[in-house]
């Protein structure tokens, strides 16, 4: 029973070291009081007093009033964006302003700290194309540009509407949830939280996620969101969600109209010759171990990379292609075959993948 009451002793500390409201810590201690009555009860109330550690420690766990500063400066925000994408003109211009609009309240003294949140609504983009056209790394790049942290909830078969918004705690194996989680994964109440795939929920629940998709989307309602767990308000109104998909054929209307949809473009051959010498290529030759100078490909050779077999609208087949490329040439340096490759039309059979 000693250990019990030195797990009580750190939760009471956690409880007033956080920045809970008010309401919320009062509550909890209400409920460490009643477990602390329990700890010294029979051994049948320990799920109980359990119950109420967790809910206890998730509570303290959640960014109540922590979070990071954005990083105001267009060309800094600029170069992120251009470093890691090629194109994509549209969406750029669209982060751009949206950071515009906060730096020019932050020069004028309007409220940064979201005080007062109808000033400072977050847009809450949807990214919809093609697989392989970038969506999700953009949505990596916003974070970074923005200096904001990022979590991503992937949709892809999600099948219960609880999953995001979680469980009830009458039940045994209740859960928080995926926003809940996503919001203590970054430790920030501003972060990018990216909602993946949304189009490919489960057919059987697709009404009932899009439902939750609703509250947590909409301004006038998102801050004040309530996870079943939690069972206490939380605002997410300084997050900025940003959703992607394959197409909106399978979003709902009313989700559509609290989303601002941004066409993601198939790329050309020129382009994806561009991606895969200037971005690709270097990544992958740097997750591989091997040296810039040990593998060269000419320039002649890049239409065979981009196209082996055929059209492909997003880069998956490119990075395919390069990686194979790369692992072949890394085994060639391990066997003692050569220290340093150099790839042309002469040779280039021997290094692209056969399929």
């Amino acid at each position: 029973m000693t250990k019990l009451f030195e797990i009580l002793a750190g939760l009471r500390m956690k409880v007033r070291e956080s920045s809970m409201p008010p309401e919320l810590e009062s509550k909890v201690t209400s409920m460490l009081d009643e477990a602390e009555r329990l700890a010294g009860g029979s051994l049948e109330a320990l799920p109980y007093f359990e119950q109420i550690a967790k809910y206890s420690e998730w509570v303290t766990y959640l960014p109540w009033n922590t979070r990071t500063h954005d990083q105001i400066d267009l060309v800094h925000a600029s170069e992120i964006l251009h470093k890691n994408h090629f194109g994509l003109e549209p969406v750029k211009d669209r982060i751009l302003e949206y950071l515009s609009v906060l730096k020019l309240q932050t020069d004028k003294g309007v409220d940064i700290e979201f005080k007062n949140n109808k000033l400072m609504r977050a847009p809450i983009l949807c990214l919809v194309g093609l697989v392989g056209t970038g969506k999700t790394t953009l949505a990596y790049s916003i974070a970074e540009a923005m200096g904001r942290k990022f979590a991503r909830i992937p949709f892809g078969g999600m099948s219960d509407a609880l999953e995001l918004r979680g469980q009830s705690r009458v039940r045994p194996d209740a859960e928080v949830g995926l926003i809940m989680k996503a919001l203590k994964f970054t430790g920030s109440k501003n972060p990018v939280i990216l909602l993946d795939e949304v189009d490919r929920v489960a057919e059987h629940a697709r009404g009932d996620i899009m439902g939750v998709l609703v509250e947590l989307l909409d301004p006038e309602q998102n801050s004040a969101f309530t996870d079943h767990y939690i069972d206490f308000p939380f605002d997410l109104s300084e997050v900025l969600f940003v959703a992607t998909g394959n197409n909106t054929t399978n979003i709902a209307t009313a989700v559509l109209d609290r989303l601002e949809p941004i066409q993601m473009p198939s790329y050309t051959d020129t382009e994806k010759i561009k991606i895969g010498r200037d971005y690709v290529f270097p990544r992958l030759i740097h997750e591989s171990g091997i040296l810039p100078e040990q593998l060269v490909i000419d320039e002649a050779i890049w239409p065979k990379v981009v196209r082996p077999l055929g059209f492909d609208s997003g880069i998956r087949s490119l990075e395919r292609t390069i990686n194979g490329v790369c692992r072949k040439v890394a085994r060639m340096i391990v066997e003692g075959k050569g220290t340093s490759f150099h790839i042309t039309l002469d040779n280039v059979k021997d290094f692209l993948p056969n399929w």
